[in-house]
């Protein structure tokens, strides 16, 4: 009988409080009675002491039926979700016997139900829900695994590894049998049981080994794997290529779910996907969408090493494996396009999720120090400042020496369960550099900012450079970080380079560069490339952007030139101050005619800071006059430059579909230029996007069109999102996107669109994808949140305390908006406030929503 000791208050996990575990899992079995309702799973350990302590085993709550050890009753106690055990001797046999109930698991963790399938979401703590097991990551196990089903209802049975097995019972049920050779942590146990079909190919290795592919989805969905196929193939041989990484399983596995709290799961050798990661086909997928499946098929590939071979030892080591691996899909994805617009679209990213986090109450270091529930922190500064941390080690040590480190790091950590300072330390070694400086990165949160300035003094040119750690909740003072910056300067005059790029690593609070014998005044080009995840404030005047817009040979700095420009001139007129647009004008104009650039650099380059980003800048975040101060800019560039703008819409359209980033950055300039056209209000401008919206030959150029109609007031918006709707009601995926597009529409009176659509027969708390596609979108939309003032704050925390019954992982992600009430003005700042504080008092909260809400009113 079991000795219950629960604590209802939420248990907090720190770093240092790490300990080896006591026991070690040598190899588990199990057996699986498959069935929605009512599964049985049997579970046995082989486990052999690894230090002092009893056996502990974790759980989820499930009905336990039975527990052995060694064959005979166990005598056990429970304390906080554990089964404890006191073993003598070295080595036992655990088995346990316990039911679950698929169709009733909401939260998308462990085992669970999804249209017809049964399916498994085990990161980070889902496969204690499954059987009682130490799930932790630095526990890795060889997994045997059986299933037995009714065939006619789930004639597909896979798990991890290669199939050992599988046959007929008399019944009317089979069964099959995967064994998986390498050893694994819990949280990488995968099983999927449904009526699916596989798209299947084969890649032949650089070894010569021939590894069969699969890509399982519902048999209506199988014209639409084409993509992902193609990208798991590029992704093979791109990892042998650039990393010298060899696939080594004899199969590999994909399948597509409809409910999926993540983007994807890297379980070994089946990989489970959110559907909207697979399916793409022209008709269906955006540009966007079609790049997002290529990235996060590679994405979870590249896991088999960054991740799986080679393991975090602790969940607070998360970045090692994510921060590691987004940084190799960036490459991935950089290498099959433009290297320069996705270098764009990762900085936009890290600035518009990171940033404000590393600014906020949320703030926590990539590797953290403490957590209350570890879903919480599947962060962008995880994921994406994790990523420019190894993309800094790759600046300094260039592409030989960071591939000499990284074999290191394959090579020296294969099959264990190992922490950041290991794989710093192999790069220190692997790569020659001293990085003992580089790891205050791992330890300590916030954005740097480096103040940049230029002087000239008896007759030589000085470059001072400043950096700037700003305070962070736990954190009230840092030390100066190393920041690899690369800079050139450029004529004043001339345009042209003054002085060849250089690498500076500002290591210190401040240093300064002097160069001789300049021909004329210079202009600063810094952190070209993004070399550094910092914010840069510089003395540059709009000349000297305008100058580095047009002139700029680096892509990314020529971009950031731009924005500055735009930014500076849209700060000023929020606060009043003169704002002179004839040089953002001309720029932009500059920009948009120069037959040098490519389509999909001028559409990233040309579009006006966001909203969000611009609030970022500023003390106190202004939603109304933000929106009008952007919707003016908009206006102003689209009357302005109207010819310019027909001649790049009529320009770039695309006779027929290509995935070639010419052809991508056609489509994408074409529907930027429309939406200039419509901002400018141009007379046939709304009759041009219908025109386009119906003769659409895929979903880019009809959903570029639909989003230029979205935010007007015309007759064409309406008709176009009826259609819409009538022609994809019955595709999950592209019903997405009607509801988030009505979402994020800057029209007047969006609250009351959301409210509606969130009471349509087609919007459910449920499915994430959906609840993200409204929700998230809607709190994503700066001046439409914020206009709607308190009834939207209430909306989102209903909802939030709504979902939080259903899927606790999904509803603490709601929360973050309201999280940054202190940057509004006091009066929407305490509604906001009042609505964490409803949140924190309702009964029966999750430690999920808890710790998000709760630490967002520290």
């Amino acid at each position: 009988m079991a000795d219950v000791q629960n604590s209802a208050a939420p248990q907090v996990i720190r770093r240092e409080d790490y300990r080896p575990p006591d026991w070690r899992v040598a190899e588990i079995a199990l057996e699986f009675e498959l069935d929605p309702a009512q599964t049985i799973v049997r579970s046995r350990l082989q486990v052999e002491r690894a230090g002092e302590g009893p056996l502990r085993l974790d759980h989820g709550g499930q009905e336990l039926l039975s527990f052995r050890t060694d064959g005979a009753a166990a005598a056990y106690r429970e304390e906080g979700g554990q089964y404890v055990v006191d073993l003598p001797g070295e080595a036992h046999l655990i088995e346990t016997e316990c039911v679950l109930a698929p169709d009733k698991n909401t939260e998308l963790m462990g085992l669970y139900a999804s249209g017809g399938l049964l399916c498994t979401q085990c990161e980070a703590e889902g496969f204690r829900r499954i059987t009682p097991f130490p799930d932790r990551p630095d526990v890795l196990a060889r997994y045997r695994v059986r299933m037995v089903a009714d065939k006619a209802r789930f004639p597909v049975l896979l798990s991890n590894g290669d199939l050992a097995g599988s046959g007929d019972l008399p019944d009317g049920r089979h069964w099959a049998e995967w064994h998986d050779p390498f050893l694994k942590p819990s949280y990488l146990f995968a099983l999927v049981a449904g009526d699916l079909q596989a798209n299947r190919d084969s890649f032949t290795t650089m070894s010569s080994r021939k590894v069969d592919l699969g890509i399982w989805v519902r048999q209506a969905d199988l014209p639409k794997t084409a993509h992902a196929m193609q990208a798991l193939k590029d992704a093979m041989a791109w990892d042998e290529r650039v990393y010298g990484r060899e696939y080594d399983l004899d199969v590999f596995n994909i399948v597509a779910v409809a409910d999926f709290n993540f983007g994807a799961m890297e379980n070994k050798g089946l990989n489970i996907f959110n559907s909207r990661y697979i399916l793409a086909d022209p008709e269906t997928a955006t540009d966007a969408d079609f790049d997002a499946v290529a990235a996060v098929v590679a994405h979870e590939y590249f896991h088999n090493w960054s991740g799986n071979r080679i393991t975090c030892r602790d969940w607070f080591q998360l970045s090692l494996k994510e921060g590691f691996t987004v940084f190799r899909d960036q490459q991935f994805s950089a290498d099959h396009g433009s290297a320069a617009v996705k270098r764009i679209e990762d900085v936009r990213v890290l600035r518009a999720a990171q940033f404000p986090e590393d600014a906020g109450p949320l703030a926590h270091p990539v590797r953290p120090d403490s957590f209350i529930e570890i879903s919480n922190f599947y962060t962008a500064t995880i994921y994406n400042k994790g990523a420019e941390l190894i993309r800094m080690m790759h600046t300094l040590a260039g592409p030989e020496r960071f591939r000499r480190g990284t074999d290191l790091y394959f090579d020296r950590f294969d099959g264990q369960a190992v922490t950041c300072d290991d794989f710093v330390a192999a790069m220190e070694e692997g790569a020659g550099l001293d990085l003992s400086r580089f790891r205050r990165w791992y330890e300590q949160a916030g954005t740097p900012k480096v103040k940049a300035s230029v002087r000239i003094s008896g007759g030589e040119t000085v470059v001072a450079l400043e950096q700037q750690v700003p305070p962070t909740p736990g954190q009230p003072h840092k030390q100066p970080m190393p920041l690899p910056l690369r800079l050139a300067l450029f004529g004043a005059e001339s345009g042209t380079r003054l002085v060849e790029e250089q690498l500076v690593v500002l290591d210190d609070a401040s240093t300064e560069l002097r160069f001789a014998g300049l021909a004329e005044p210079p202009v600063l080009s810094i952190n070209r490339g993004f070399s550094a995840p910092v914010v840069v404030e510089s003395d540059r005047t709009a000349a000297n952007l305008a100058l580095l817009s047009a002139h700029d040979d680096d892509p990314f700095a020529r971009y950031e030139a731009l924005q500055q420009l735009m930014l500076g001139g849209l700060i000023a007129a929020i606060e009043g101050a003169p704002f002179d647009d004839d040089a953002v004008i001309e720029a932009v104009r500059r920009t948009l005619t120069n037959p040098a650039l490519d389509k999909a650099f001028i559409g990233e380059a040309v579009l006006p800071p966001s909203e969000a980003f611009i609030g970022d800048q500023m003390v106190m975040v202004d939603p109304e006059a933000i929106h009008a101060a952007r919707e003016s800019l908009r206006q102003r560039l689209g009357r302005a430059l109207e010819t310019d703008w027909r001649e790049a819409y009529l320009g770039s359209a695309a006779n027929r579909f290509e995935l070639t980033p010419a052809a991508k950055g056609a489509r994408r300039l074409r529907s930027v230029a429309l939406g200039f056209l419509m901002a400018g209000g141009a007379q046939d401008a709304p009759m041009l996007a219908w025109e386009q919206f119906q003769g659409a030959s895929n979903m880019t150029d009809r959903q570029g069109a639909l989003n230029a109609l979205a935010s007007s007031e015309t007759a064409e918006r309406e008709k176009a999102l009826a259609a819409f709707y009538d022609l994809y009601r019955g595709d999950p995926l592209v019903l997405d996107k009607w509801f988030t597009t009505q979402a994020l529409a800057s029209r007047a009176g969006v609250l009351d669109d959301v409210l509606r659509l969130s009471r349509h027969p087609d919007f459910t708390l449920t499915n994430p994808n959906r609840a993200r596609a409204l929700v998230g979108a809607f709190s994503a939309n700066q001046h439409g949140f914020h206009s709607g003032g308190v009834r939207s704050y209430q909306f989102l925390a209903d909802t939030v305390l709504e979902l939080d019954k259903l899927n606790p992982q999904t509803a603490a992600r709601f929360v973050v908006p309201l999280g940054r009430w202190r940057r509004f003005a006091p009066e929407r700042g305490a509604q906001m406030r009042a609505e964490l504080e409803r949140i924190v008092a309702s009964p029966q909260l999750s430690k999920d929503v808890f710790e998000q809400a709760s630490k967002s009113l520290a």
